[in-house]
């Protein structure tokens, strides 16, 4: 029942999100009655009371056996008729008449100035009031919910980033992230045979999360592409998001050091996702990136960098944001590979203070001053769960990739 659009302008509308809505409409399995309250229409006179309303609900349930009722927007009503004493007692009515007739209803409404609702009634005779919000913060929006009261249940009582797409509605609370996943003792191969050695002469856990962080021009992204090389050697599948280079770019860039990605990418082993991390907010990344790990199914999945998505949040919302994605991508196998670009002068602290605590092996490239020239070093900080090496070693990038000596 709405009180603001038509049934053709609700259609319209949320065929965006993906909803077809005259197809639902036709299948009998959603009936929309528009109510149109025109306060210039209407002469208040003595005592009344909604019973009209009642009616007109009671025969839209019956018409398609309705389980569930929707009312948008319960203010409409006030801003029609102007004896509020009448409609918060018939608002009481209509919630205990919905309750009695066993349907479950949604009833929106808009938020007052210092209550959560314009009236402060419908808050009070609801089982269950959600809050919707929108802030700008740092010219990026964000929506967010919360749960304010829900009867009868334990809830959290967090706000809850969320998102309105052409899918509908997206939410990924940090609360849902848990550690009962199963882990695996099976070693994947880094691709680069001596830093193998170096981690036990295996490589990576299957399923764990590998971050390699350094200062620019340090070796990063070459690390990681031999790691997409060598997965996509075996035929698994990989998924490179990049936040700075294009496909092309990156495909370009590494057959300088003898890594041929384009082979991969045509036979559909490896998907390169490129975009600007000041396109999209975090929430909006962290979905875009779930969407399409979930359509792809990849064996692992490559972030470079990590650091760039600090333009678009705090580092607190940042390292929520990655936590998120690497226990949800450790609990379906998914072995990670994660860049971070660090400054020359920034600290192991700062670092933590990000996403290295979240991580499993930890590898830090480093350009050293000797003698008047830049030399490459690189060296595993931690790897949990395995032993490795604790040597700093030299490597170059020549035109057969990473050489560690």
């Amino acid at each position: 029942m709405a009180f603001e659009e038509t049934a053709e302008e609700l259609a319209q509308n949320v065929r965006s999100l993906g909803f077809n809505l005259n197809e639902l409409i036709a299948e009998k399995k959603i009936l929309v009655d528009y109510v149109r309250v025109e306060r210039s229409e209407i002469e208040e006179t003595g005592e009344y009371d909604l019973e009209g309303l009642f009616v007109r609900l009671n025969h839209a349930i019956d018409t398609i056996g309705a389980k569930r009722v929707v009312l948008d927007t319960i203010e409409s009503l006030f801003a029609g008729l102007s004896n509020e004493a009448i409609l918060r007692a018939e608002l009481r009515r209509l919630f205990r008449w919905l309750k009695d007739k066993g349907v479950t209803a949604i009833i929106t409404g808009e938020r007052g100035e210092t209550t959560l609702t314009r009236y402060g009634l419908e808050e009070y005779v609801s089982d269950c009031v959600i809050l919707l919000d929108n802030r700008v913060d740092e010219q990026i929006s964000t929506r967010r919910l919360r749960v304010v009261k829900y009867r009868g249940s334990i809830h959290g009582t967090n706000e809850y980033p969320f998102l309105i797409d052409e899918k509908g509605i997206s939410i990924i609370p940090i609360t849902s992230v848990k550690l009962d996943y199963e882990v695996s003792s099976e070693r994947v191969s880094t691709g680069i045979r001596k830093l193998d050695a170096m981690l036990g002469g295996k490589g990576y856990y299957l399923g764990s999360t590998v971050l390699v962080s350094g200062a620019a021009g340090t070796g990063k992204t070459s690390i990681a592409c031999h790691f997409a090389d060598s997965v996509c050697r075996r035929g698994e599948k990989c998924i490179f998001f990049a936040f700075e280079e294009s496909p092309s770019q990156l495909i370009r860039n590494m057959r300088s050091i003898g890594i041929d990605l384009e082979p991969y990418v045509k036979k559909g082993l490896l998907q390169i996702h490129s975009l600007p991390s000041t396109f999209y907010g975090l929430e909006r990344h962290l979905l875009t990136m779930e969407s399409n790990i979930k359509q792809f199914q990849p064996n692992v999945v490559i972030i470079d960098p990590a650091s760039t998505l600090i333009n678009v949040g705090l580092a607190a919302d940042v390292k929520s944001l990655f936590s998120r994605l690497i226990d949800n991508m450790k609990s379906k196998r998914i072995t990670q590979l994660i860049t971070d670009l660090t400054d020359t002068r920034a600290s192991s602290a700062k670092m933590q203070t990000r996403i290295s605590s979240l991580v499993d092996t930890w590898i830090l490239t480093q350009n050293l001053d000797v003698g008047g020239e830049f030399k490459r070093t690189i060296y595993v900080l931690k790897s949990r769960g395995m032993a490795h090496s604790i040597q700093i070693k030299e490597f170059s990038l020549t035109d057969q990739g990473v050489q560690i000596t």
